[in-house]
């Protein structure tokens, strides 16, 4: 399954989430797309909640439905719960963690950056947006790249950096510290329902 690209604000109100991390997609109309959208009165079976669960996640990260079974797999090898591994895992991704930085203001934006080789990680050039990050590592804006206009704007526009990075906006320079906690984590994701549609 290809990963979607079509109109995030439609699928943002489709999920009942901000996909974009600014809410103005559900400011305006806080209810389904579609002509019927604002009056739908729909029972959602058990496992419509576990499958939109699943694509909350799957959507807010940008991967495919592979890339998603693939971390939750392994996620499931590791000590700890399953569904806290796994977000974990999903956090730990180079493309998610340049968003946290605030390098860039979607993690759509994130993804376009390291696939174009703007991103350092421990002075080596990595153009893998799923790599996956270890505590301690540095990430950095390419020489060459620390006068785009993009990542300018995002530095200047953002205001909230997570506990387990650090950044200093003067070098375009931030480390992963540790690995964060549930509590540092997107609350409105409940990860025991997409445990239950994969064990379905």
């Amino acid at each position: 399954m290809a990963r979607y690209t079509g109109p995030s604000w439609k699928l943002s109100r489709r999920l009942g989430i901000s996909l974009s991390g600014t809410g103005k997609e559900l400011d305006r109309r806080p209810y389904a797309p579609g002509q019927h959208g604002p009056n739908q009165r729909r029972k959602i079976s058990e496992y419509g909640l576990q499958l939109q669960e699943k694509q909350k996640l799957r959507h807010m990260y940008g991967l495919n439905e592979r890339q998603f079974r693939s971390l939750f797999d392994i996620a499931g090898r590791l000590q700890g719960k399953h569904g806290e591994n796994f977000m974990i895992l999903l956090e730990t991704r180079l493309d998610n963690l340049v968003y946290r930085l605030g390098l860039a203001r979607t993690r759509r934006q994130a993804r376009q950056l390291v696939n174009h080789g703007h991103i350092v990680v421990d002075g080596g050039r990595v153009d893998i947006p799923s790599y996956r990050v270890q505590p301690g590592q540095v990430i950095t804006v390419r020489e060459k790249s620390r006068n785009l206009d993009i990542i300018k704007e995002a530095v200047e526009n953002n205001s909230f950096v997570p506990e387990y990075v650090t950044f200093d906006g003067e070098k375009l320079e931030g480390t992963f510290s540790r690995l964060p906690e549930r509590t540092e984590l997107p609350a409105e994701i409940n990860e025991a329902l997409i445990v239950e549609f994969y064990s379905r």
